[in-house]
């Protein structure tokens, strides 16, 4: 296994909330609920889910990692 498939195992395993962008700009939240050598199925709550291929994603990271933003 991969260490791509290991990484999306686990987020999917965790239902860890990420954030998607695409390689067009348009950026997505939600959770991996299935994944494959093509595409990932990005669930969401209150929308309708998602099949992303790969070669249309960016960069993607788990929302938690977001960064504290400072008030002034």
């Amino acid at each position: 296994m991969s260490n791509e498939a290991k990484y999306l195992r686990l987020l999917a395993d965790n239902k860890t909330t990420i954030v998607v962008h695409l390689n067009g700009g348009e950026e997505f939240r939600g959770y991996i609920e299935y994944y494959d050598k093509r595409f990932i199925r990005l669930t969401r709550r209150g929308q309708p889910n998602l099949f992303i291929f790969k070669h249309d994603i960016k960069y993607l990271y788990e929302e938690s990692n977001l960064p504290e933003r400072q008030t002034a």
